[in-house]
């Protein structure tokens, strides 16, 4: 499974593929993977640098 981050309100959730509209705010949003693919986040399925809003 891969970790996604609401763009918009910062919900983190697990699943294959981002759904349309945030479970949290009901807003359609533009999901970013924030899934670790580096040694360097010491065992923690997501990757706390990434934060899914500009």
């Amino acid at each position: 499974m891969v970790s996604w981050i609401c763009d918009k309100c910062g919900y983190n959730m697990e699943a294959d593929t981002p759904p349309e509209k945030c479970p949290s705010c009901k807003k359609e949003c533009s999901f970013v993977d924030n899934s670790c693919y580096t040694p360097d986040c010491a065992g923690k399925p997501t990757d706390p640098r990434i934060t899914g809003k500009e």
